[in-house]
């Protein structure tokens, strides 16, 4: 009897998948790569290296991973008590979290900055006692707090609804207290989705350009991100220095999320996962 397929065979797949992704993310980064490459060894070390270049590199991957650091585990918490806990309200809560996906990230810029600005609602709180939260690199950070939460909450969301009870009971039971029980029963468990939402945080971080204009202050070598710096590129007809800019945030952006895949697998193949 002939086996019937939901999809076709592996062959006319692969090769739909190969197309797809040639024509969608191939071509374009490779369209990138040779725009780059026009500019010459010279000019390209030049534009790479500048300390404005260099400034923006700092400013973006570094506000990107402490933000996605604070995510794991402020989302960590969020999923848990969404999971855990029933409380007046816990639906309206949970579809607000997907609120930075669906709100345009200019809309998000606009709402950060009147909150956190300098004579925003909370802004002016802090700048009362010397703290700047709007228009530095504080700023930023907040704004990818605010778009890279969801990723964490909705990556580690599904894993917690899946953990069984029985087994925390048995920690339990065991002499183990909430510490240990967490440490050594459902942090194993729930470590490969949390590391995937720090990549997903992070990534979306890195690239991030509507939601941080409005909050960093756009001030070359102290808040200009790098998606900013190459907008200016781009206006001042400069697009073999846009390319380079994009290239090396590209080339960059690659490599550490090619470590932090590395790391999610062994760390998926250590606790059993897969």
């Amino acid at each position: 009897m002939r086996q019937s397929r939901v999809i076709p065979g592996f062959g006319l797949t692969l090769g739909l998948v190969l197309l797809m992704l040639t024509l969608i993310v191939l071509l374009p980064l490779a369209a990138l790569a040779l725009k780059a490459a026009g500019v010459g060894p010279r000019a390209f070390l030049v534009v790479a290296t500048s300390p404005r270049t260099l400034a923006a590199l700092r400013l973006s991957f570094g506000t990107a991973f402490v933000a996605a650091l604070m995510n794991s585990g402020v989302g960590l918490l969020v999923a848990w008590v969404l999971v855990r806990y029933r409380f007046p309200g816990r639906a309206l809560i949970d579809a607000a979290i997907d609120l930075p996906f669906a709100l345009p990230t200019a809309v998000a810029g606009i709402a950060l900055a009147a909150v956190y600005a300098p004579n925003g609602l909370l802004g002016h709180w802090f700048a009362a006692i010397g703290i700047k939260t709007a228009f530095n690199p504080t700023g930023i950070t907040l704004a990818l707090i605010f778009i890279g939460l969801p990723f964490v909450v909705r990556t580690v969301q599904p894993v917690l609804l899946e953990i069984e009870r029985e087994a925390e009971e048995a920690s339990a039971l065991l002499g183990a207290g909430p510490i240990r029980t967490f440490v050594r029963v459902i942090l194993p468990a729930i470590l490969p989705a949390l590391i995937t939402g720090f990549a997903l945080a992070f990534a979306r971080g890195v690239g991030e350009y509507g939601s941080v204009i409005f909050i960093a202050g756009n001030i070359p070598m102290v808040s200009e991100i790098t998606p900013l710096l190459i907008v200016i590129k781009l206006e001042e007809f400069d697009y073999g220095g846009a390319a380079v800019i994009g290239l090396v945030m590209l080339a960059i952006s690659f490599s550490l999320l090619l470590v932090i895949h590395l790391i999610e697998a062994t760390t998926r193949k250590a606790y059993g996962h897969g």
